[in-house]
């Protein structure tokens, strides 16, 4: 295959695994995961399908420093899309690195948070890269800002919205995600958050290791978050150097994870600094 090759033609008649993005909550309010249960139940076997169905269409997306292909893959009877992209080094003033993809994935099952879809390791034309499902959401945060949409002000959507929007900053702040832009913060029809783009992620410089992104001496904004759960909370505690290469492998150095480690550090001690202010009853849930 050329690379040049498109979908167009090829039937979509049966895919049995499911997409995820397609389940609405009823009347409870996301207290964590941002995919559900029936979606998260699904990942492992969308991970399998990833690596080992056949690339039948490849179509460049046209967005991006990192120059991404949409790849079209069959296994049997069923079919799935995925992002793939495969940038590595300096790429216009900032590094890039299709592994950390894959690592801030692991990261998010780490930590419980199921707010980026499945994204494993794929060779296409000779190159390895990460390859992510794709993932059809109802608008991004830059569609929200240029279209005026509002904001939801009505339960359970405005906790949803409210709490997702914390959560991924705190994330954000862990891993060094220095490109969270609105176009890479997606929304679902009930206001879950979904997250991509996280190649410009894991900074390892001193800097990285001093202050976090966001929170009172945030190095891009100095507001970091008012609510977060109690078991996410618990989770980064729990933070190692094994636990933390056992779930990323080869996609992270040992200077990398002993980065998130010292930003672990920081981010507890913003977060005692807030319960110590407002009271844990206002800040955990």
């Amino acid at each position: 295959m050329n690379g040049k090759t498109t979908h167009e033609g090829i039937p979509m008649k049966k895919i049995i695994l499911s997409v995820f993005i397609v389940f609405f909550f009823t009347s409870i309010i996301a207290v964590f995961a941002q995919f559900t249960d029936h979606e998260i139940a699904q990942r492992e076997n969308i991970e399998d399908f990833l690596k080992m169905a056949d690339i039948i269409g490849a179509q460049e997306i046209g967005e991006g420093i990192t120059k991404p292909w949409k790849l079209f893959l069959k296994k049997d009877e069923e079919e799935l899309s995925g992002c793939w992209k495969n940038p590595q080094g300096v790429k216009k003033g900032h590094l890039e690195g299709w592994q950390f993809e894959i690592a801030a994935y692991q990261m998010d099952k780490l930590l419980g948070l199921n707010m980026i879809p499945p994204t494993v390791e794929r060779e296409f034309e000779g190159k390895n890269g990460s390859l992510q499902m794709w993932i059809e959401t109802k608008f991004s945060l830059l569609d929200i800002m240029e279209q005026s949409i509002p904001f939801p002000d009505k339960n359970p959507e405005a906790t949803v919205f409210k709490r997702g929007k914390y959560l991924a900053r705190a994330f954000d702040c862990l891993i060094a995600n220095e490109d969270r832009t609105q176009q890479n913060v997606r929304y679902t029809q009930d206001w879950r958050v979904i997250l991509i783009d996280h190649s410009q992620s894991f900074r390892s410089k001193k800097k990285y290791q001093k202050r976090l992104l966001y929170g009172k001496n945030g190095l891009k904004e100095k507001q970091l978050f008012r609510q977060l759960p109690r078991e996410f909370v618990e989770k980064v505690k729990s933070l190692e150097y094994k636990n933390i290469k056992n779930a990323v492998g080869p996609y992270l150095t040992d200077e990398e994870i002993n980065a998130v480690l010292a930003r672990k550090k920081l981010l507890l001690k913003e977060i005692e600094e807030m319960i110590e202010e407002m009271g844990q009853e206002k800040v955990l849930y």
